[in-house]
């Protein structure tokens, strides 16, 4: 047995800010993916995995209980296949910010949800909604509090733009030029981030008047420029306000950066090389660069593993 594939995905804009009901862009991101899958002689990772879902499934079971209404999953199947030693085959790296529960969640919701809404019928923003909160209940299982998107973003694979805690949409975004100098790139930190711990240290900062200032001032104003300057295919703007926002991040983010990174980070703020900001909560996994030039910040960063995501 192998059930379809559900893919990572990418918060170009919005970690953090959208529980601060800032404007946020999700992309799905090909490179890795996971499937539900049945083997013979499964490995000792299947065997975690496996476990996993055992505990998972007996959460769901517990949700439905709880929440009938909102959904309800064919248990009786799920439990059996969790018997038989199913388990999520993935290739997305788990602590790195690129959705590796979310996919879990939208490979689990496909194929066990009972009148389940599809990405074939007509995504009105109400059946967005619907599913965003179905997901952000289900993931809440990996994460403690989850807004859903990941799984979402997963489950549908299309590009998500959040206008706001009640306003989602499907989007389009500007077509790549492979032959483009401008990139978005991710950086391994080599680090596993915790997302939990780092969500924490936001809610606890959140009780500080001028930081909740400086989120609503800053932060989600340079964030809410990007997305747009992103959509609108507004390179000068997208560098200017990407380069802001940066700057925020660093002076006011810097337990979700690893260490190693502060003087990386200020380096491309100064040469203008590349950008930095955080790929999902932080503390390790992923950092997201963006450049004008990517051979020049390939050579500035010539110690890291770079991975393009999107060229312009």
């Amino acid at each position: 047995m192998k059930g379809p594939l559900f893919y990572s995905k990418i918060l170009l804009f919005g970690e953090y800010g959208i529980i601060k009901d800032s404007k946020g862009l999700s992309i799905p991101y090909n490179f890795y993916n996971g499937a539900l899958k049945v083997d013979q002689n499964p490995s000792e990772e299947a065997k975690k995995s496996n476990e996993s879902l055992q505990r998972f499934a007996h959460y769901l079971e517990q949700l439905q209980q709880n929440q009938p209404d909102l959904v309800t999953f064919n248990l009786e199947q799920l439990k059996d296949d969790v018997s038989k030693g199913m388990y999520f085959d993935s290739s997305i790296p788990q602590g790195y910010g690129v959705g590796s529960s979310g996919a879990l969640v939208a490979a689990i919701y496909d194929k066990y949800a009972q009148n389940k809404i599809t990405v074939l019928e007509n995504l009105t923003r109400e059946k967005l909604l619907q599913l965003k909160t179905i997901f952000s209940e289900m993931e809440s299982f990996f994460h403690g509090k989850s807004s859903g998107l990941d799984p979402l973003n997963s489950y549908l694979s299309i590009p998500i733009l959040i206008n706001s805690k009640d306003n989602i949409e499907a989007t389009g975004i500007p077509s790549q030029n492979t032959q483009g100098k401008g990139a978005v790139f991710l950086i391994d930190s080599g680090i596993v981030g915790e997302t939990a711990p780092m969500v924490n240290i936001f809610m606890e900062n959140l009780k500080d008047k001028g930081f909740r200032k400086m989120l609503q001032e800053q932060f989600v104003k340079y964030t809410d420029a990007c997305v747009e300057n992103f959509l609108g295919g507004d390179k000068k703007s997208l560098f200017s306000n990407t380069k802001k926002l940066s700057k925020v991040v660093l002076n006011n983010f810097k337990p979700m950066i690893p260490e190693q990174f502060h003087h990386v980070w200020q380096k491309g703020i100064d040469t203008d090389d590349y950008y930095l900001k955080l790929c999902g909560s932080g503390g390790g996994g992923y950092i997201l660069g963006f450049t004008q030039d990517l051979e020049k910040a390939q050579q500035s960063l010539k110690d890291y593993k770079l991975e393009v995501v999107y060229q312009f």
